[in-house]
């Protein structure tokens, strides 16, 4: 590897201005790369909100204590998977930014060993 390979693979994926900020993190999450599990986290965190909120609302709809505990027992899992879904979401943007990083430092002992050869 020579030195123009070294700094065009920096170039194409250091970005100084998109290190850490929340706004490149959700652009990385909704990226065309992760497009599927966007669309999954979004589609079950819909399933179970909307899971949720029909069983609070027929909870305070009812009156017989058997039908309320039945509809708090639907609605405290819904909302444990509704956590769920973004810690999954959340694991999957560090994922790519672990990746990321993982890359940098490859590059980096890249450009080290050759300057050792080097001198």
């Amino acid at each position: 590897m020579d030195e123009k390979e070294i700094k065009k693979i920096i170039e194409g994926t250091y970005d100084d201005s998109r290190e850490d900020t929340i706004r490149s993190i959700v652009g990385d999450f909704y990226s065309k790369k992760l497009l599927s599990t966007v669309v999954l986290v979004w589609v079950w965190a819909i399933i179970f909100f909307a899971g949720a909120f029909y069983s609070a609302l027929k909870f305070f709809e009812t009156d017989e204590t058997q039908l309320q505990i039945m509809y708090a027992s639907i609605f405290v899992p819904c909302v444990i998977c509704i956590g769920f879904m973004k810690v999954f979401a959340w694991g999957m943007v560090h994922r790519h930014s672990i990746k990321r990083e993982i890359k940098r430092l490859e590059i980096r002992i890249v450009e080290l060993s050759e300057t050792m050869k080097n001198k």
